[in-house]
């Protein structure tokens, strides 16, 4: 599939999204031209803040990176002149074509500002509460860009941000290790004797690591099912914002095959038909 047929020669956000957010950028695709840059802005957006814990050296760097961009949404928000930056400007103009939910920003910043605290979650739920704080509200961001904020489509949109978060952690788990970091729920790792320091962290993963993943790939795929079930009352126009639904299900079928080992080849290696299934998905209307 050609990601720019039929389309205008990318724009320098829409390059930045196709670089470092693969998967979004290709949603945006199925979505109006006219809202295609507010999207591509709200995706930037999540890129500069996410990426946050991986460019800085120590916390207080990372903090206040968070802060600029807090401030950032002070100016946009009290009408004053945007910043001059290569996301900042596209961002204030989705913000004020569409009337965007300041809270859903401050939540997505909240969540990255955890992220300099290197702690892992405590519990399964503790874990799906961060993959709600730091995912649904791109994805309601990203309805109230496409005009869509019916209560189904709301609902929809929190379990795919939940579910694709948690898919995206368990496939994250050997770069994370490399990083020393874990976002495994500690109750889970315990139970199962996971070896954290001299194992995983040393990228030796064990029988234990699938007892572990399981648990979070159910949750993931709990959610995706929760989605679904509503697609009868969804809006047609809110689809695009939901088909990360669609990879995060074919990401947690091919763990499914892999024995839950995210450190299985298959599981790392790229999948040549990503655009194909959004394709395919938005065809027949399906998230």
């Amino acid at each position: 599939m050609n990601e720019e047929a039929g389309s205008p020669a990318l724009s320098e956000l829409g390059r930045m999204v196709r670089r470092h957010d693969r998967d979004r950028f290709l949603t945006t695709l199925f979505a109006p031209a006219a809202e295609r840059q507010a999207l591509l802005a709200l995706y930037a957006f999540n890129h500069e803040v996410a990426k946050t814990r991986e460019v800085v050296s120590e916390p207080m760097l990372g903090r206040i990176r968070l802060q600029w961009w807090r401030d950032s949404l002070d100016q946009i928000y009290a009408g004053a002149p945007a910043r001059r930056h290569e996301v900042v400007g596209p961002l204030a103009a989705a913000i004020e074509r569409r009337g965007l939910t300041r809270g859903h920003f401050e939540a997505l910043i909240d969540a990255r500002e955890r992220d300099l605290e290197d702690a892992p979650p405590e519990s399964l739920s503790a874990l799906e509460a961060y993959a709600e704080s730091s995912s649904a509200p791109l994805v309601l961001l990203a309805l109230e860009a496409l005009g869509e904020r019916s209560d189904a489509a709301v609902a929809a949109g929190r379990a795919v941000g939940i579910a694709y978060a948690l898919t995206g952690l368990v496939r994250a788990v050997p770069f994370h290790a490399r990083a020393k970091r874990l976002y495994l729920p500690r109750a889970l790792c315990e139970s199962a004797g996971l070896e954290i320091d001299r194992g995983l962290f040393e990228l030796r993963p064990t029988p234990a690591l699938p007892e572990v993943v399981a648990p979070v790939a159910a949750r993931a795929a709990f959610h995706l099912d929760q989605a679904r079930a509503l697609a009868r009352n969804v809006p047609r126009a809110a689809l695009p914002a939901l088909l990360p639904a669609v990879l995060a299900r074919a990401d947690l079928a091919r763990l499914s095959r892999a024995g839950y080992d995210p450190f299985a080849p298959p599981v790392a290696a790229p999948d040549p038909w990503r655009a194909w299934r959004l394709a395919f998905a938005a065809l027949r209307g399906r998230y």
